[in-house]
């Protein structure tokens, strides 16, 4: 027969098949099913603190019953009613692909409840065994993870397994942006090319590849010398979509330098050419255009712009985006203010600027050395130069007192000492010695008996 459950206790009992200690909690009726949630114990005390637990639970607000769902219905609901709202149409395809691919076939049938930081790893394990990079791995145990949180904040779940897992690790990508050499020789690769005028802008401005794409001749003024960016033209879902910047703060004007201001002037001029001749022309308003007037492929940028690093025998490896990262790297080495170049890159954050944007240029590094070199060198250097005059000093007076001997035993007494300049060789420095001057020729001569200087 089971004990008596003690005042407050709830719904506790031992069963007499096995000995063990349970409660229950009542949570009403679900879906027309009335449910109940069950702890057990080996000892009534455990069972009592579980018990109290879960009314801490139900007075906080906590759903006791995620058992219900399945990894996979939780990530769907995740996917169509947070991120398809949230976040950018590439992130929803991109997150979506992750689900299906990875997550569900292996999570997916696991209560969400019962999901464990071993049932996540062994996920993770999987996709880099069958050729995953370990960014992509790791992009998946991110994805997982952003899934989670919500699971967390809605109390499906108490603990984010994803972050008790170790990631996997990557070697991170080193950009290595033009130089100002290496600038110039692109630049003047493209020099009369139908798209110098794009390629000038990544450069110049640091414009995003999507950004660019998506310029209209709407957003560039140029009696104000300016251009507005208002949208990013990408493909996806098999089309080309123009969609609103990446944040609120790529949402930007930028002044055109006179430079850029007369080669999209010529670029104008040039496109009106092309649609005069073209046979079939489709006005889309963009900027930069197919020959016949449809928006430039983004792929196609991409592929003109590594031709012409191997044609100027730059590396392939370079990105289109490191042309990004060479606009600000080049802008800091000019001295430009920091903020003014986070605004021009459309960043959120100075960090971001600082910190995944600039770079330092082995010339910078190298005006850097010579400043620390000229105020900790020089001093060195000083003594070292002091040193070599002071030696050159004294075998001056070694010499100068030597020819002093020998004029002393020519003349017959002491004579009226003249001054002579002695200059030390590659030192400022002149030093001054009193030579005797030589007596009349028609005075005798005598031994003199006066001590040498």
């Amino acid at each position: 027969m089971g004990s008596r459950r003690g005042n407050g206790e709830g719904g506790i009992y031992q069963r007499e098949s096995d000995g063990k200690w349970c409660a229950n909690v009542d949570l009403g009726w679900h879906n027309g099913k009335r449910c109940r949630k069950v702890v057990y114990g080996k000892t009534r005390k455990e069972v009592a603190e579980k018990l109290k637990a879960l009314h801490r639970d139900l007075a906080a607000g906590i759903n006791l019953l995620p058992e219900q769902q399945h990894v996979q219905q939780f990530l769907e609901h995740w996917l169509e009613h947070s991120v398809k709202r949230l976040n950018r149409p590439r992130t929803y395809i991109k997150y979506k692909g992750d689900v299906e691919r990875y997550l569900v076939p292996h999570l997916g049938k696991l209560p969400l409840t019962k999901l464990t930081p071993d049932h996540v790893q062994v996920m993770l394990n999987s996709a880099a065994a069958s050729g995953l990079s370990p960014r992509s791995v790791s992009n998946l145990r991110a994805v997982l993870r952003k899934a989670l949180n919500v699971a967390m904040r809605r109390g499906y779940v108490q603990r984010n397994v994803a972050t008790l897992v170790d990631a996997p690790r990557s070697t991170s990508f080193t950009v290595k942006p033009l130089n100002e050499q290496e600038a110039r020789r692109l630049i003047e690769q493209f020099r009369g090319h139908r798209l110098e005028a794009l390629y000038r802008l990544a450069l110049s401005l640091g414009l995003r590849r999507g950004e660019i794409c998506g310029l209209r001749w709407e957003d560039v003024d140029l009696q104000a010398a300016a251009i507005r960016i208002t949208g990013s033209l990408q493909r996806y879902s098999g089309k080309l979509h123009r969609d609103a910047p990446k944040t609120a703060s790529s949402l930007r004007t930028i002044a055109l330098p006179k430079v850029l201001l007369k080669v999209l002037r010529e670029h104008q001029i040039r496109q009106e050419h092309e649609r005069a001749a073209a046979q079939e022309w489709v006005e889309t308003g963009y900027v930069f255009v197919s020959g016949r007037g449809t928006p430039l492929e983004p792929h196609n940028v991409v592929r003109t712009f590594k031709q012409a690093l191997e044609a100027v025998g730059l590396p392939t490896t370079i990105r289109f985006h490191d042309l990004r990262h060479s606009c600000a790297t080049l802008l800091i080495a000019q001295g430009v203010n920091h903020r003014v170049v986070m605004d021009i890159l459309g960043h959120t954050q100075i960090s971001t600027t600082m910190n995944t944007y600039a770079h330092v240029l082995p010339a910078t590094q190298r005006l850097a050395v010579e400043e620390i070199d000229k105020l900790l060198g020089d001093a060195s250097a000083k003594e070292d130069e002091d040193e070599d005059e002071d030696e050159d000093e004294d075998e001056d007076d070694e010499e100068v007192a030597g020819e002093d001997d020998e004029e002393e035993g020519r003349t017959s007494g002491r004579s009226t000492p003249t001054s002579t300049i002695i200059v030390v060789p590659g030192s400022a420095v002149t030093v001054t010695r009193s030579v005797p001057s030589l007596p009349p020729a028609d005075h005798p001569q005598r031994p003199s008996s006066a001590p040498a200087e």
